[in-house]
């Protein structure tokens, strides 16, 4: 007997033995592979992706891109698309098996990435469509080296003179690439260029008025120089030549919209069932936002309603200082509540709209990029009356920046929304998902967050009203941010598929979506060049659904808090994957 246990004993002690080398074998395999797909990785943002974006290498924190500037040539994305196209190859043939469940989901990510560029250089091709690209995108380029004080001034100066230097070439490119451009591309490129040009007559002087190399003063004040005469001479040009041809179409057509929605959100849900969702969530927004007036004021109409709240705004010169005086009440009502953790970081600072950014934008967060090391401010931007804007103009955009509004406004920008987001970043699992986001994660979330925050209390008597009255306001401001996310929704599908045109559309944000006029011209200009914005409430419905799903798997050990940092602690890829992670299946996004 005993010699039978100690023969199987020996035998268990072999197999245990073939076992554990079999399991040290897969595991360097595993290794092994994740090894090769984080290399993959590296070399396809080195080689490709920072240096045919170096401005997203400025903002993302890698500076040995910061004298370079996007390729604007015909024959430069001819072969940024050879590139891509071998890339996407690479990156098709790398099997996903025996990845990490982590890198697996990155490789539908860069895939999804690499297809929604070769769509947008090949198909879309918005350097032959919309002269704000050139005009817009070299501003953009100078600004992010102005902005953060991430190297000394003479440094950030000597790489200004060099971008500054590309600008009256750019400009010269233009004129070879326009074709046709639709109208409203134009119009919008001379509507930014007055204030584009007053930024390099004011702005970029003033933040270099430090620098103490001589030499480099001089050789900025030529390239700034020039780039103002190339700004100036391409804003007649947009106006006396431009202007007149251009009569091309805006839509990308129904078949491109899908492709961009499949490639960069992971969302194949058909165009007529994305509107029927979208027109849904916009009736039940109305409903409710009808509901609240009724009990503000029987005798009035909602739309009456609406205009009382439109006149509830600070003064142009306080709206600032208004957004400023959110931050105590949503830190404190988010630790208070365990809504989610929230990481160190110093708070946003508040700054005017940068002028490339003003037509087509009311306010937005820039954060400093995941390697940036050392210049870690945030700006919360807000778009403010301008010189030249009437009285009318000037109501019309304060309508926008009600006491409801300015509450939903600074808990997207900020706490819980996109600042929380860029201070989760570095908890990330992959160094992709620090680069690459999902608009319907990134955007979201932010929206997800204005309903969420008043469901949970934020908003009461206490906590951000005076009493209750007031509450309702605020309540109607988050759900007339709603509406305007959802006219986005369905707007942005039927202009671009021929069911709406621009001036519809225009028409459509005023009566379905109630905003103002001013925010509707915004509003339709922007969905002209961004088709697929509906990724706002698109993002924020599929979010409410995890959730949903996520606690009914987790029954009694729920919590919100827990949700939240589960969710925030993927990074920002498009919601079906955190959902395979959350959940561990393909369950319906929607």
């Amino acid at each position: 007997m005993y010699e039978r246990t100690a023969r199987g004993m020996r035998k268990l002690g072999i197999a245990v033995g073939v076992l554990a080398a079999l399991l040290g074998v897969m595991v360097a395999r595993a290794e092994d592979r994740t090894a090769e797909w984080n290399a993959l990785v590296d070399e396809f943002l080195e080689k490709v992706y920072f240096p045919q974006n170096p401005s997203a290498a400025t903002l993302d924190g890698l500076h040995q891109y910061d004298a370079e500037m996007e390729e604007y040539s015909k024959a430069g994305a001819e072969s940024q698309m050879r590139v891509l196209r071998e890339y996407e190859a690479k990156v098709e043939h790398f099997s996903a098996a025996g990845l990490r469940p982590v890198d697996a989901a990155d490789r539908e990510i860069l895939l999804g990435q690499i297809r929604s560029e070769l769509l947008s250089k090949g198909t879309l091709r918005p350097l032959e469509e919309n002269p704000d690209v050139y005009s817009g995108g070299a501003t953009n380029s100078v600004y992010l080296l102005m902005i953060r004080k991430f190297a000394p001034v003479d440094e950030r100066l000597r790489n200004v003179v060099a971008r500054e230097g590309k600008i009256p070439g750019i400009l010269r490119q233009a004129r070879e690439n326009l074709k046709n451009p639709p109208r409203v591309s134009t119009e919008i490129a001379i509507e930014q260029l007055p204030g584009i040009i007053g930024f390099f007559e004011k702005d970029v002087p003033a933040a270099f008025a430090d620098a103490q190399d001589q030499d480099l003063r001089a050789a900025f004040a030529r390239s700034n120089a020039e780039a103002i005469a190339a700004l100036k001479a391409y804003l007649d040009w947009l106006k006396s030549d431009l202007l007149a041809r251009s009569i091309g179409d805006f839509r990308i057509g129904g078949e491109n919209f899908s492709k961009k929605l499949h490639y960069e959100e992971m969302v194949d849900t058909p165009l007529d069932r994305l509107t029927d969702i979208g027109m849904a969530d916009l009736r039940k927004n109305q409903a409710e936002f009808q509901r609240i007036a009724k009990e503000l004021d029987p005798q009035k109409t909602p739309e009456a309603v609406l205009q009382d709240l439109a006149a509830m705004h600070p003064a142009p010169d306080e709206l600032l200082a208004a957004f400023r005086g959110t931050f105590d009440g949503l830190i404190a009502f988010i630790e208070q509540k365990k809504i989610i953790t929230i990481p160190s970081g110093p708070r946003p600072i508040l700054q005017e709209t940068p002028p490339f950014e003003r037509a087509t934008s009311t306010a937005s967060m820039d954060t400093p990029g995941p390697f940036e090391s050392k210049a870690r401010e945030s700006y919360f931007n807000v778009t403010l009356p301008a010189p030249g804007d009437t009285p009318a103009e000037i109501a019309s955009l304060m309508a926008g920046f009600n006491i409801g509004t300015i509450v939903s406004t600074a808990t997207h920008e900020t706490y819980p929304g996109h600042y929380m987001q860029y201070l989760w970043t570095p908890r990330a699992p992959s160094k992709l998902r620090k680069v690459l986001s999902a608009n319907t994660n990134v955007e979201g979330w932010a929206h997800y967050c204005e309903q969420m925050m008043l469901d949970e209390g934020y908003g009461q008597p206490g906590t951000g009203a005076k009493d209750a009255r007031e509450a309702k306001y605020i309540r109607l401001g988050q759900l007339q941010d709603a509406l305007l996310r959802d006219a986005r929704f369905v707007a942005g599908i039927r202009m671009h598929t021929g069911k709406m045109s621009f001036a519809e559309a225009k028409e459509f944000f005023v009566r379905e979506g109630y905003q103002s006029a001013k925010i509707a011209d915004i509003e339709s200009k922007r969905g002209t060049s961004d088709p697929t914005y509906l990724y706002y409430t698109l993002g924020k419905l599929q979010i409410l659904k995890l959730r949903e799903d996520y606690q009914k798997k987790m029954g009694a050990e729920f919590t919100l808090g827990k949700f939240h940092d589960e969710f925030m602690s993927q990074g920002f890829p498009p919601i079906a994957v955190v959902r395979r992670t959350l959940l561990g299946d393909d369950s319906p996004v929607l």
